[in-house]
């Protein structure tokens, strides 16, 4: 299983920035300019429920203040809920103080209104990495694989599902169809515009209504897992000027998945053995790939979203695909939702993989199951407390106890639709 090489692209093509491809260590990634039209900034801080912080600046502040010294963020963006209400993480709400964020200009992109994003890194008032910021989460495996010579390419794809007022885009499933799709296109023809600095690969209609998907070209990992996040905001944003809703809920429906595919090689590993790793921790790691209550709803929805661990030759029924051939042979990885934190997500697949490389682990035969995902948050959390300090570190671990904790207690105080019917039932 080698690695999936992609030529590099210029820096700039017609006005716009456009992404470099191919695998790149995080020392061989170059910074980019701010267009000359641009007058504002967009500070980016990626946070554990997939979606980014934010702050906005004038370019002359940004220029003059921020990139040598960095802004402050308070720490509370890594221990809160959805809703931004607080959350126990040790350390990260004494006093709500703020954090530094250093812009990365690797990952400047100009959005659709003219504002350019730079996603920053996070950093403590004494210089030292945020062990629960997804993103310096992802750089500490990416130097641990750097130190044995190892660099990931990866390729992100997401499915979402395009909604108005009226329901789903399309009213059935309309999986690599043409016809079918017309309600879609007006969306997507501003999105395909809007999209192409990022370096997509591929777009087509999926299998449920108004379902979508996108498919990111390989990438380095670090760029990977921002252009995933940053497509999920252009999305957003386009859609909502059409009075369009994006939905990225892992379970839309009863039935029915949106899932984050992670396509994975890296140049000069023994890839059988990182299989192996990542097949022995996916089980402790559940939590990563299925964060919320509605996860757990999508891993019901087999064959296609496999709670099964097993792998295959380009078989989807399988939790892992090997797919390509030659030079773009790699390893697909279909445990997460759409839901999930994709720097997580990542470094979590990096954390098994390079264990299974260092114990010099051998994979289990094609087809042969050796567990499963588990099937309740209350599960994962076991799981996850058992072994994601030893693999991710207790820091990330402290939050994510934390963060599904409150995701449970949420879900047992919440009255659904569900629950009504159920009880009429019982009159």
């Amino acid at each position: 299983m080698g690695s999936r090489a992609e030529p590099a692209a210029r820096a700039r093509s017609g006005g716009c920035l456009v992404r470099a491809l191919g695998p790149r260590g995080l020392g061989d990634r170059k910074a980019l300019s701010l267009p000359p039209d641009v007058s504002r900034v967009l500070l980016l801080v990626p946070d554990p429920h997939a979606r980014f912080a934010a702050v906005e600046l004038s370019r002359r502040f940004f220029e003059e203040e921020v990139l040598e010294r960095g802004y402050g963020l308070c720490t509370y963006v890594f221990a809160w809920t959805p809703e931004r209400e607080a959350v126990p993480v040790p350390g990260y709400l004494d006093g709500y103080g703020d954090l530094r964020i250093r812009p990365d200009l690797a990952s400047l992109t100009l959005l659709p209104d003219g504002v350019s994003a730079v996603v920053c890194d996070a950093e403590w008032p004494d210089g030292s990495p945020v062990g629960a910021a997804p993103r310096q989460v992802l750089i500490a495996q990416l130097e641990a694989l750097a130190s044995k010579g190892f660099v990931p390419s990866i390729g992100i794809e997401h499915e979402v599902v395009f909604a108005d007022e009226d329901g789903p885009l399309t009213a059935h499933g309309v999986d690599y169809a043409v016809g079918g799709t017309e309600r879609l296109r007006p969306l997507l023809a501003d999105l395909r515009e809007a999209l192409e600095p990022l370096g997509v690969e591929s777009a087509r209609a999926e299998c449920h209504p108004g379902q979508y998907e996108i498919v990111l070209r390989h990438r380095d990992a670090l760029s990977a897992c921002d252009d995933a996040m940053l497509q999920q905001l252009i999305v957003r944003s386009v859609a909502a000027r059409h009075g369009v809703t994006a939905n990225y809920l892992a379970a839309p429906e009863p039935g029915q998945g949106n899932s984050c595919h992670v396509h994975l090689s890296i140049q000069g590993a023994p890839m059988r053995a990182f299989l192996a790793g990542v097949l022995r921790e996916a089980r402790a790691l559940t939590a990563l790939w299925a964060p919320t209550w509605n996860s757990y709803v999508r891993l019901r929805t087999a064959p296609f979203s496999p709670r099964v661990l097993k792998w295959g030759v380009d078989d989807r029924t399988c939790a892992v695909r090997v797919a390509g051939q030659g030079d773009s042979e790699r390893l697909e990885f279909r445990f997460a939702g759409a839901d999930a934190q994709v720097h997580l997500v990542v470094a979590a697949l990096l954390a098994a993989g390079r264990a299974g490389i260092e114990e010099e682990l051998t994979p289990p035969s094609a087809g042969a199951e050796v567990g499963s995902l588990c099937v309740t948050p209350w599960e994962a959390l076991a799981a996850l407390e058992k072994r994601v300090p030893a693999l991710l570190g207790e820091e990330l671990a402290t939050q994510q106890a934390a963060l599904l904790r409150a995701e449970i207690d949420e879900g047992c105080d919440a009255v659904t639709d569900w629950q009504r019917r159920r009880g009429a039932l019982r009159a």
